[in-house]
């Protein structure tokens, strides 16, 4: 059923909003084009990379994209002046005037579609469209395996500290920098470019018990079962591994996590480590 819902949604969305005019909103530029303008205009001085990752796009296909704006005299791309390696994309003049018209067409045809729509009925379509965002954007999330280091991996691991500092009654102090963790296994989920959810594993206690780590997910994402989607993973790679335990602690504040927790099949523990900031340790076979 979910999988019918979804195509027919698509084919009328598709078709209501103009994807498949090739001039899409009356600019004389496709969908793809228009998507890539706007995300220049949205993020000034964003990378190719960057762009290539939110977007999700082969480099191929960015390319063209990036020479047709550029020949339009939309954009320009030159070295960045941080790190010549890399190279960033900005509007011209032109591209915005050109983003500020798209802005204004997009708000227009928006207004236009919901404008029949009764207050009531547009509030319930605004509270669908969210859910559906939200659980669209979770679904499709990329998981991937990372190194501590990484400086994707570096970011969600400050986030999940400024969290914990926030949270926590007393804050929280990270000890310094972090340690090498032989064994350890880390893995980061990535939408539009950036970190939303983070979590890893690494042996403790023996050689069958895996220790689940600084599990984190983004508030924005909250309530769309990420973490449950990222708990799971950690599992299976725990299970790959050659792992028949996993074992985790908590502070007692967080109890979405503790329920989370619990309702994946996890039992409470005595202490099995110093951890300052633990009170609650759970156990799952795996």
């Amino acid at each position: 059923m979910i999988v019918d819902v979804v195509r027919r949604f698509n084919l009328t969305y598709t078709q209501r909003i103009g994807v498949l005019d090739d001039s899409f909103l009356g600019t004389g530029r496709p969908l793809a084009a228009s998507r890539l303008l706007f995300e220049v205009g949205n993020d000034e001085g964003a990378s190719v990379r960057v762009l290539r990752d939110r977007l999700d796009l082969d480099s191929g296909h960015l390319s063209r994209l990036l020479r047709r704006l550029e020949a339009e005299g939309l954009v320009a791309t030159a070295p960045d002046e941080d790190d010549r390696r890399r190279r960033v994309v900005r509007l011209t003049p032109a591209g915005r005037t050109a983003y500020d018209d798209l802005e204004r067409r997009s708000e227009d045809r928006a207004a236009s579609l919901v404008a029949p729509l009764t207050a009531r009925q547009q509030e319930r379509l605004a509270e669908a469209l969210a859910t559906a965002d939200l659980l669209v954007r979770a679904a499709t999330v990329r998981l991937r395996e990372v190194a501590s280091d990484d400086p994707v991996a570096r970011v969600a691991t400050q986030r999940y500290f400024d969290e914990l500092d926030a949270r926590l009654p007393g804050g929280f102090d990270t000890g310094g920098p972090d340690a090498p963790e032989p064994g350890a296994t880390y893995v980061v989920a990535m939408s539009d470019g950036e970190p939303v959810a983070y979590g890893g594993i690494r042996p403790v206690l023996d050689d069958e018990t895996a220790e689940i780590k600084r599990m984190w997910v983004h508030d924005d994402w909250r309530g769309a079962g990420l973490g449950a989607r990222m708990l799971r993973h950690l599992e299976a790679l725990a299970v790959d591994q050659g792992y028949r335990r996993a074992v985790l602690d908590t502070n007692g504040t967080l109890v979405e996590a503790i329920a989370m927790y619990e309702r994946s099949g996890y039992r409470r523990i005595e202490r099995y480590n110093d951890n300052p900031y633990a009170e609650a340790f759970f156990e799952k076979e795996l």
